[in-house]
């Protein structure tokens, strides 16, 4: 479980094809501390697991699963990558409970850049704009941001302000970019459930 709360932005070191999957090796150094093998760390909002690390760096492997429905599989050397170690218990949630079960890829269809703040507009799967609502939360490349606006059915608008930009990297999105998204996790639930609730009505009938 994670908090939306990015501790530092990370570089994509190396990435390396193994069978249908990838390694992929992530400089860093603030989640290094007290790293181990076998913890989670939320990398643009993906939960992956550490299979190696040095002083320097640590490693993940991604299924073929992971990349299908992440932006992961396009991941080069070079990328600036949002990372964030799990939540230990008694920690303040700064963000919102975020599971880093990234629900799918959406694209940036605008960026309004004001005088003290900058609007993305993003255009969503099905299954995240389903579970948002307006002041909700949603998660956009493993950072907690609050819906600014729903401007269209699938559309979701947020506002960053400059720390944000400055802490991820957001800052460097533009229009067609793709970016990872995991809707509200209560509202998901909440969904789950009424669909579930409507299929036994029917099934009773």
């Amino acid at each position: 479980m994670f908090s939306g709360i990015v501790e530092e932005v990370g570089v994509v070191q190396a990435v390396e094809r193994m069978g249908d999957g990838v390694r992929i090796q992530v400089g860093a150094e603030r989640v290094l501390e007290g790293l181990g093998l076998g913890d989670s760390v939320a990398m643009d909002g993906v939960c992956q697991t550490v299979v190696a690390f040095d002083e320097g760096s640590f490693d993940v492997q991604a299924i073929p699963t992971t990349l299908a429905r992440t932006t992961l599989g396009a991941w080069r050397p070079g990328r600036k990558v949002n990372l964030e170690r799990a939540l230990a218990f008694g920690a303040r949630v700064g963000g919102h409970l975020v599971q880093g079960h990234v629900d799918g890829v959406a694209e940036v269809t605008g960026r309004e850049t004001h005088e003290e703040h900058t609007i993305l507009t993003l255009s969503v799967p099905p299954e995240v704009g389903d579970v948002t609502v307006l002041h909700g939360s949603i998660t956009v490349n493993g950072v907690s941001l609050t819906v600014h606006a729903l401007p269209a059915e699938n559309a979701v608008q947020v506002a960053l302000i400059p720390f944000t930009l400055s802490h991820t990297n957001l800052e460097e999105l533009g229009v067609g970019d793709s970016v990872n998204v995991e809707g509200d996790m209560i509202g998901r639930f909440v969904v789950h459930h009424m669909e579930r609730r409507r299929a036994g009505d029917a099934d009773s009938r």
